[in-house]
């Protein structure tokens, strides 16, 4: 009798340590396009600081653009996910990066050279260059998997329709949880001549940026403001702020390294303290330590993060 009681404990051990490593998922879930704009209306009572994982945020064992990816980087953080459309041989819009696939993939040459039927024929290599068991995504399961779990900042390739995109938005119903990546003026003025009820990521570092978009006439309501890549005046982002304008602040690169060469600074906690409203970073696990800390620090929290 005696062992039975120890196997009953042991058992028990065994399911309470698998129970206390089963990871928790931290969606954002909007039920409507205007619970989006809501949310993305700056002001200092609605402000809810949040990562963007750019590519999705890859590390050992995940890759950049991968919805596997994507789902892990939820366990850190409610999270931003921005992701890249390329076309296949054969125009299926998949999520990739760069031209060639031999970075990313076990896949050779220009991902144009490969229909998707043959796309799925390869693995994806996380950014240490071990080839793990995920696929290449389309488009297609990256809409239906975000709906209730994640905001998506969709970057498009040289080449990539942005109609064609913003169908495929509408086809799955997820204007409420989708942004869509525009470089210049132009750009922008097409996706909101395309799409007025879509959310823009509009690139602005200047005053005079915005009132060009004005000009063209994208409506402040629908513009997220993508600040650069190293921290704007305190003065802009008042501007912009002053507008209700969100801004984004791209730590990828310089910031990203700085903050890991340097924990004690809280380089991250710092600048959304400045400023910054949405941190697009390579390196959430320790971006996601300090948001929670500023988010608690300052009693911030909302309805739409579970």
């Amino acid at each position: 009798m005696k062992f039975y009681h120890l196997l009953f404990f042991a058992l028990i051990a065994v399911f309470s340590s698998c129970k206390q490593e089963e990871k928790v998922h931290h969606y954002i879930k909007f039920n409507k396009t205007e619970e989006l704009y809501q949310f993305l209306q700056w002001s200092p009572e609605n402000r809810f600081p949040l990562i963007s994982a750019h590519r999705g945020g890859p590390m050992p064992g995940f890759p950049e653009n991968c919805i596997e990816t994507f789902d892990n980087a939820t366990t850190y953080n409610p999270v931003i996910i921005e992701f890249d459309i390329a076309y296949s041989k054969d125009s299926v819009m998949v999520i990739m990066h760069d031209d060639k696939l031999d970075r990313t993939s076990t896949g050779k040459g220009a991902i144009g050279n490969y229909t998707y039927e043959e796309l799925k024929a390869f693995n994806l290599k996380d950014n240490d260059g071990k080839t793990t068991k995920f696929k290449i995504p389309t488009l297609d399961s990256v809409l239906s998997w975000s709906k209730g779990k994640v905001l998506l900042t969709i970057d498009l390739k040289k080449g990539v329709s942005y109609a064609k995109v913003i169908e495929k938005v509408k086809q799955y119903s997820v204007e409420s949880n989708s942004i869509i990546i525009t470089y210049t003026a132009n750009q922008a003025q097409e996706v909101n001549r395309l799409a007025p009820d879509l959310m823009i990521s509009a690139s602005l570092q200047k005053k005079s940026e915005l009132k060009r978009l004005n000009s063209l006439g994208v409506p402040n309501d629908r513009i997220v403001a993508f600040v650069g890549v190293s921290a704007p005046e305190k003065d802009f982002y008042k501007y912009l702020h002053d507008k209700r304008i969100t801004t984004i602040l791209g730590t990828m690169g310089n910031i990203d390294n700085s903050a890991i060469a340097s924990p004690a600074r809280n380089i991250y906690y710092h600048l959304v303290n400045n400023g910054a409203d949405i941190l697009s970073s390579d390196n959430i696990g320790q971006a996601a330590e300090q948001l929670d800390k500023f988010r608690y620090n300052k009693k911030i929290t909302s309805e739409h993060i579970n």
